[in-house]
Order: structure tokens, then sequence, then C-alpha cells
């Protein structure tokens, strides 16, 4: 290409974990420094919030009005936006307190909520503008956000991994803790991308991942209470790291209900 990818990256209520897959990259991180302008990654120490962009990467998810604001700004600027990781996909931790009375918190922690800027919701990014891909997990890892990058300096769309954990649990030739050891897994419904790190230490899949493709949160929910789990865990065990995916949100709505 003629000209070099403009690429940003932006933080909103989030931990920061995901902006360490770009720190975290090494020798590729120089490479992309190479290949394109990075206008815009404060954690990088290149500040311009209002920089246009070809591509945007959004960390977090948005929990205040100004992040609200902030994100419809971005968006005109920026012709390609990818949220990355569980915060911007699925709202994450923060998004717990929509299943709560959330100005109640609030009124706990501070002496005087009424300065605390913050909304009713923490929502993911897609909630508040149009996005044109998600990089899923908690957090996002260097592999996949240098595939994407990748693809688009060669002109190529950014390939989707939806399949699901179990898949990748064969190739590797890892025996499955749920058939095993009995074990809790949430692989079977939970997208690949982590390498399998927790099936590969023989210890349970929790959905760090987000939902994979066509799962079905009523049958594996029913499996989870064959084995003994209370209706009240289940819904937990899909309301937790993703718990605003939409997939993980109903199954999650509807075994709390049965408790």
């Amino acid at each position: 290409m003629d000209k070099k990818l403009r690429v940003a990256v932006h933080k909103f209520s989030s931990c920061d974990g995901c902006q360490l897959a770009f720190l975290n990259a090494g020798e590729k991180l120089v490479e992309l420094f190479e290949l394109a302008d990075v206008v815009h990654f404060a954690e990088a120490g290149i500040v311009d919030p209002d920089a246009p962009a070809d591509l945007a990467f959004i960390e977090g998810s948005i929990s205040t009005h100004e992040e609200q604001e902030r994100i419809r700004r971005i968006r005109e600027n920026t012709r390609f936006l990818v949220p990355i990781g569980a915060c911007a996909t699925s709202g994450c931790l923060q998004a717990l307190r929509n299943q709560a009375d959330a100005a109640r918190w609030f009124a706990d922690v501070y002496s005087d909520p009424s300065k605390i800027d913050h909304l009713d919701t923490a929502t993911p990014i897609a909630a508040n503008v149009p996005v044109d891909m998600e990089l899923w997990g908690c957090p996002v890892n260097t592999r996949q956000v240098m595939a994407t990058v990748s693809s688009l300096l060669l002109g190529a769309p950014p390939r989707d991994e939806n399949e699901k954990i179990c898949m990748e649990c064969k190739r590797k030739n890892i025996v499955c803790v749920m058939v095993a050891q009995g074990q809790h897994c949430m692989g079977p419904v939970t997208r690949t991308g982590c390498g399998v790190l927790c099936p590969g230490i023989g210890r349970d899949c929790y959905g760090c991942y987000g939902p994979a493709e066509n799962i079905n949160g009523d049958s594996w929910g029913r499996w989870f209470e064959q084995k003994g789990m209370p209706a009240e865990r289940i819904a937990r065990r899909f309301r937790y790291i993703n718990s605003e995916a939409e997939a993980f949100r109903e199954a999650g709505k509807r075994w709390r209900e049965k408790s």
C-alpha cells in the first residue's frame, strides 16, 4: 500500500491488560511501528486522541457519560473500529453492576455519589457505536492483535475465531477435564483463542473468551444441573467475565429465573 496504515489504541473503563498485548509483542511491536503510523497509544507515549485513524483498537467498556461521547467521536474519525478484550466486547466485570442496584453500590463506596460521572449500566462498545470486528478474550493476546493488523496491511479481511475450546483441546490431545474429572467446564460454549490454558493444566474453562458459535446455553446448563450445580451458580457461570455477551446473558438470565 502507498500510504501507511494509521493505527490508534484507545482506552475506556478497563484494567489496561489488553493494551499489554501490544507492549508484550517485543520485536513484532517494532515491526508494527515500521509498517504503520501509530497515531494514538497513550500507554506507549503517543497521545493524540482525536487523530483520524484507519484502524482503531478499543479497550474497555462504556461506563461514563464522557466515555459515551468520546467513543462517538472516535467512530467518526475511524475507518475500521475493533473492540478488544472482554470489557470492550461484553462489558466484563464492570457490567456485573447491571445485575444489581448500581446507585446503591456507588452510595456505599462514595460519600457523595453525585460527584461521580457514571452511567446506570456498563456496556460493550457495540452497544454504543457500530463496530467492524471484535477480538474476544480476557485479555486478548498478541497473536490476535498482530494477525488483525497483518490482514489489513495485506488488504484481507481479518479472520474471526469463534469455534469452541473443545476443538482446540482435541487438536492438542488434551484430556477432557469434563469427561475425565467431572469438572464444570465451559469449553463447549466458549470460543477458542486462549491456547486452552486452563484445560491444558487440568482445570475447567470458565469462559473468559466469550461465547462460541452456535451455543446452546440451556442445554449446557442442564448438564451442569445434572452434575449437582444449583441454578444460581449456573447463572453466575454464564454471567461472569462476559456477562453482557448476548448468548451468555440470556442463558444466565433464564437460569437465574429458575433459581
